[in-house]
């Protein structure tokens, strides 16, 4: 999956940018964040996880 799809999908249901670091962005909702690579792909498995942990519906 696309970065800035994931990205796009987090902001739609209710996340934000936290932070940006040299290898991840944070994001956060609530007190719930987690970190998303700053690559230009993100395996299918790791944005599954990213929303998990955000308590976000899995990405399409």
């Amino acid at each position: 999956m696309k970065r800035r799809k994931l990205i796009k999908h987090l902001k739609k249901h209710g996340a934000w940018l936290l932070r940006e670091g040299a290898k991840h962005s944070i994001f956060q909702k609530g007190s719930l964040k987690t970190e998303v690579p700053r690559h230009s792909e993100v395996v299918d498995e790791l944005a599954r996880k990213i929303c998990r942990d955000l308590d976000l519906p899995s990405p399409r």
